[in-house]
């Protein structure tokens, strides 16, 4: 295992064990390595030839235009922008290009590469690190995609006997938070009903907020540690 993917993991691991508030672990790599690329995108590699040579061929989804029109580079978003429409300009009428590049984002391929990679590293601590196991039976939750996620990272990197084994670990720390979450759910439908009135709210309110996040994941949500300072 590659210590570049083992040390954000086990930081990502640790962090969300001891602070439940920061809910999936692999949700909050992905926000890092997000901040980390838009950082770099924006900075250092902006005036690279190669780095300016892809984000030219590829452009960007329009969450990662917007999360870098919201950043004060402005003038270093426009030098891009610049020599990205010139790209397109000299190729917009080829074929199926415009379709192509719609569908590409620089960044959004960055983060997949390394997001591939932290998934497979986990499921290899899992299986070759004793103290992974805590960290991953300390988790409060993962989000539906990255449950799927690493559930098939695991299925391609573990032997059948192996895989039984880690999906009951993770299966563990999502059952417990799903029955709670969809409690959660149903008290905050029936607080709209006059019988319940007289009723607290519990841990109801957000409800509605926390099962979106749970079934479609936390991302794009800033740099998570300033976020939570």
């Amino acid at each position: 295992m590659e210590k570049l993917y083992t040390i954000p993991v086990n930081m990502a691991f640790e962090a969300c064990a001891a602070d439940h508030s920061l809910g999936c672990p692999f949700c909050r790599i992905y926000n890092i390595l997000e901040e980390n690329e838009l950082d770099l995108i924006l900075g250092a590699s902006m005036m690279e030839p190669n780095i300016r040579i892809k984000t030219n061929e590829l452009g960007f989804c329009p969450t990662h235009f917007e999360m870098m029109l919201r950043r004060q580079n402005r003038l270093g978003l426009a030098l891009m922008l610049e020599s990205h429409l010139d790209f397109i300009r000299k190729k917009y009428d080829k074929g199926d290009f415009l379709t192509k590049i719609s569908k590409s984002c620089y960044v959004c391929g960055r983060i997949e590469y390394s997001m591939e990679r932290m998934l497979n590293t986990a499921v290899l601590l899992w299986d070759q690190d004793p103290g992974f196991k805590p960290k991953l039976a300390g988790q409060h939750h993962f989000c539906l995609p990255h449950l799927g996620a690493y559930l098939e990272a695991g299925k391609s990197r573990l032997n059948r006997r192996k895989y039984a084994a880690f999906q009951s670990d993770v299966a563990a720390v999502v059952e417990e938070y799903f029955d709670e979450l969809r409690g959660d759910v149903s008290w905050f439908c029936k607080k709209f009903d006059y019988r319940y009135d007289a009723e607290p709210w519990y841990n109801s309110k957000d409800a509605p907020e926390r099962a979106i996040k749970f079934l479609s994941a936390d991302l794009h949500t800033g740099d998570p540690d300033k976020k939570n300072k």
